[in-house]
């Protein structure tokens, strides 16, 4: 990289970022780097069981880089299906629960 050619930021970084860093130093921005690899570290973590819903069983041999990995039997939503009524659930499927924003957010991975 010369000095003249500036380094080309990724699309997915908003506008108002991009720019933002262009006009820090580089102390700052070494600064920044830090703290984004605590951010990184810290929304990677894995989740507290006592946060995961009932029922949800965590994956051993599954661990995930972003979450973690459970296995859980659900209900479809479906009203007149025996899963709302008769406790006969559907599953088991797996799920990765992670946090985003601090908030515990899932995502469907398959059947298990």
């Amino acid at each position: 990289m010369t000095s003249e050619n500036s380094p080309t930021a990724p699309d997915s970084l908003p506008k108002y970022l991009e720019e933002g860093m262009q006009k820090q130093d580089g102390e700052t921005l070494t600064d920044m780097i830090a703290y984004a690899e605590e951010l990184i570290e810290w929304q990677q973590r894995p989740v507290d069981p006592d946060d995961l819903p009932d029922g949800a069983e965590p994956v051993e041999d599954e661990s995930s880089k972003n979450g973690t990995v459970v296995k859980e039997m659900v209900t479809c939503g479906d009203e007149t299906c025996s899963c709302m009524t008769d406790d006969e659930l559907h599953g088991p499927y797996k799920y990765r629960y992670f946090y985003r924003k601090g908030k515990l957010t899932s995502e469907y991975l398959g059947k298990a």
